[in-house]
């Protein structure tokens, strides 16, 4: 399908979602009336549908709920909409306190016809999704990939050209080359090359004569893990690393570490007092075991824990792995490991910020994998402390827990904490958060 009629096709589908979201909201606080106040219709669940309507179109717009990824992607259409309708509900609070109209209006009313409205659009993306990929296939944009000796390309749904099909090298001075290759971009939304360093800038000129959004990547790009590219002072600069997080989510989490952390703290005291009686009683050695280990941005912190192992038998470099077992571990300790109580003390450096409630699991310095140290089996293991780390993370709830006895133990749990900073989001720690609780006794807690 060419390009003109690809982009009309869209545009109708977006005005369906908007014309389908205006009606499902319109129908829900109708429903939410008539459900609570048994009134069908009821005149002020009509005035406030109507009075939401475009606040929540606006902030709908906003974020994209009308867009290319949210026809191809239906998690991200759903909680794109999921969010434009919170927003509009505080939003909708605030303009209600500032008008001094709260007598007149219903928070039962208003919640009831939020969740409805929230189920209804959800099904109908959930719907839709399922139409459009009957009759357009995996995506509506459509990518053209030209291979030129670069690294794979691999996008869903994207056509694939080879560039020994064409050459290249003549094309500024032959209009038949130019045809054939402004022909096959001609009515894509997107063309990407992979090529080598030395075919960017051909490729380059190309692309912006055939006046498509083009691409290029290369293996000297990818070696360096290029993620944007900024110009400033007439000069261009690759960024190659950026902070995994801004301002607004840093502040969030560490909302939320504190809101987790100190009631905590109090709930828990009696039974840390407890733990930390048992172990003065068993061998009158001190309560905690403090151990340097790596923090956020590859800075050292001295991390806590209850003392599991006999007086004197500690290892601070954590140069041997606890073992099934391990003769070094006392009567206690067994026990505290084995429910993950050991860890309590933690939520000490998580009020003093040096962890996290969720985040990469703090390493002894002197692990091992096989024969060798952490940082020896990966080039990439230091980019794990681009977060604060955590008291739990995604490696623990898949079960990366115990004792490295191979590289591919530390590949695993590496693999799932660079996921988790790449994919961060505060609904993917409360997840996190729920599901360590199905972990919190392990077998490989030892």
């Amino acid at each position: 399908m060419s390009r003109p009629a690809m982009e009309g096709r869209r545009i109708q589908l977006y005005l369906l979602m908007l014309l389908a979201d205006t009606l499902i909201l319109l129908g829900s606080f109708i429903a939410a009336g008539g459900l609570y106040r048994n009134q069908w219709p009821h005149e002020l669940a009509i005035a406030m549908g109507w009075a939401f309507l475009p606040i929540f179109l606006v902030i709908a717009v906003h974020q994209r709920c009308y867009s290319i990824r949210a026809l191809d992607e239906i998690r991200y259409a759903i909680g794109q909409v999921g969010v434009a309708l919170i927003l509009s509900a505080m939003l909708c609070m605030v303009m209600i306190f500032y008008a001094k109209a709260a007598t007149e209006f219903s928070r039962v009313m208003l919640s009831l016809a939020l969740v409805l409205a929230f189920s209804g659009m959800a099904l109908f993306r959930a719907g839709l999704h399922y139409g459009m990929r009957r009759v357009y296939g995996p995506s509506v944009s459509s990518v053209l990939v030209v291979m030129d000796g670069g690294p794979k390309v691999d996008f869903r749904g994207a056509q694939v050209v080879h560039a020994e099909d064409f050459d290249i090298s003549g094309v500024h001075t032959s209009p038949d080359s130019l045809d054939r290759i402004g022909r096959l971009m001609r009515g894509m939304d997107r063309v990407v090359v992979s090529c080598a360093v030395d075919r960017r800038s051909q490729w380059a000129s190309v692309m912006r004569g055939a006046g498509v959004r083009g691409e290029v990547i290369s293996n000297a790009l990818q070696e360096l893990g290029a993620i944007a590219l900024e110009r400033e002072g007439g000069q261009s600069f690759l960024v190659v690393s950026t902070g995994p997080l801004a301002l607004h989510a840093r502040i969030i989490k560490r909302v939320m570490d504190l809101a987790i952390t100190i009631p905590a703290l109090i709930v828990l005291s009696p039974v840390m007092l407890l733990v930390a009686l048992l172990i003065k009683l068993e061998d009158g050695g001190p309560v905690f075991f403090v151990q340097q280990r790596m923090g956020a941005h590859n800075c050292l912190f001295d991390m806590l824990k209850f003392r599991s192992m006999r007086h004197g038998k500690g290892d601070r470099r954590g140069a041997r792995s606890t073992s099934r077992d391990d003769d070094r571990i006392t009567r206690v300790g067994a026990f505290i490991r084995k429910t993950s109580i050991d860890e309590l003390p933690q939520l000490f450096n998580v009020l003093r910020s040096e962890m996290s409630i969720v985040g990469p699991r703090p390493h002894a310095l002197g692990s091992q994998a096989g024969e060798k140290l952490f940082w020896e089996v990966h080039r990439d293991y230091w980019q794990r402390h681009a977060l604060k780390p955590g008291l739990t993370g995604l490696a623990q709830i898949r079960g990366h827990r115990g004792a490295t006895e191979t590289e591919d133990h530390l590949k695993d749990r590496l693999e799932a904490d660079l996921e988790y900073i790449r994919n961060w989001s505060i609904w993917r720690d409360v997840t996190i958060i729920f599901a360590t609780a199905r972990v919190l006794v392990h077998p490989n807690a030892y």
